[in-house]
């Protein structure tokens, strides 16, 4: 049986469907993508896959034109979105063929639909951690880069996660005075913080940033619960601060800034304090967002994390390569 297609009645139709699979990141609710859009001048396609009644997939596609050049991504270019792309509704009890089947006939639909509706002279899908069996986009013209991020298991006591640490961060964590800090939930006002503190670090460094106050801010009305601000003081003052993303299964280290002339290990801290929040919470994983800088990773690499292992899959017409590459860039 063929896979149908098609964007989905209103958004909490999307969303019920995403309650119903593990796969998918809080940036894949139906608010967060209408942020994405209005952000980045880019039109919304919330596809679904139906394999006759049945929904089997989803996959947010967002069109950008420049001109007579239209591409596709999943997610937007330029504002910090590591993951998006495909999310499965899989049958439990399905055997691994018809898994198999459906999985190739529901990219082939998707790519089918941006085809005949976008047209896209390129196409870039970076895939949620979970998407672990890329094959299908290969065999649709697609081109892989294999990514990487760090996963801390959070199924443990903190003295566990701790003991498995680094010898410095875990000085760092018990030595440090309580007293010398506050670490304590910063609202959207800590999120303008972090992201005010981010902007100036990147243009210190020539380095483009393209999240906002603004797009935060409308992320923050959108997704509630879903993101939160963690802000670390000395004696008042802001020394570090964090924006995370939270679901049941999971804490996403979003963004993250810090000063390092300050008296306190900040970072170590806010990190701690995220692992903390979603022990607490139940989450299964505290997810460092992004192992492939290898000057960031020496630092991650002190949580003693597991590589986990995400895809960008792209396909470029004649002619693309250096829009392409621009693109790449802008992430």
């Amino acid at each position: 049986m063929s896979i149908d297609v098609r964007t989905p009645a209103d958004a909490a139709e999307w969303n019920a469907l995403l309650d119903r699979t593990t796969d998918a990141t809080p940036f894949h609710r139906h608010g967060a993508l209408e942020v994405f859009a209005s952000h980045t001048g880019t039109t919304l396609h919330p596809l679904v896959g139906f394999k006759g009644q049945e929904p089997v997939g989803l996959l947010p596609l967002f069109e950008l034109r420049k001109g007579p050049v239209a591409a596709a991504f999943s997610p937007p270019p330029g504002r910090k979105i590591s993951y998006l792309g495909p999310v499965f509704l899989w049958n439990t009890n399905a055997k691994q063929r018809k898994r198999e089947k459906t999985h190739s006939r529901f990219v082939e639909s998707v790519v089918a639909y941006a085809d005949e509706v976008i047209g896209p002279r390129y196409v870039n899908v970076r895939t949620p951690p979970a998407y672990d069996d890329p094959r299908p986009f290969l065999w649709d013209g697609f081109d892989p880069t294999p990514r990487y991020t760090y996963h801390v298991d959070l199924n443990r006591e903190p003295e566990e996660i701790l003991a498995d640490a680094s010898s410095d961060l875990r000085s760092n964590v018990r030595n440090t005075d309580d007293g010398d800090f506050e670490i304590s939930r910063g609202g959207r006002d800590g999120m303008r913080r972090v992201v005010q503190n981010a902007q100036k670090r990147h243009a210190e460094q020539d380095v483009a940033y393209g999240v906002t106050p603004s797009f935060v801010g409308d992320l923050d009305r959108a997704l509630g619960e879903g993101i939160e601000s963690h802000v670390c003081t000395v004696d008042g003052e802001f020394v570090g601060g964090m924006i995370a993303l939270v679901d049941d299964e999971a804490v996403y280290r979003w963004q993250s800034v810090v000063d390092f002339e300050s008296s306190v290990p900040a970072q170590d801290l806010l990190d701690w304090h995220a692992i903390r929040r979603g022990i607490e919470r139940g989450c299964d994983r505290y997810d460092l967002v992004g192992a492939n800088d290898q000057r960031l990773c020496g630092y991650k690499a002190k949580f003693a994390p597991e590589v986990a292992t995400y895809y960008e899959l792209e396909r470029s017409g004649l002619g693309m390569n250096l829009v392409a590459e621009a693109y790449r860039r802008l992430r």
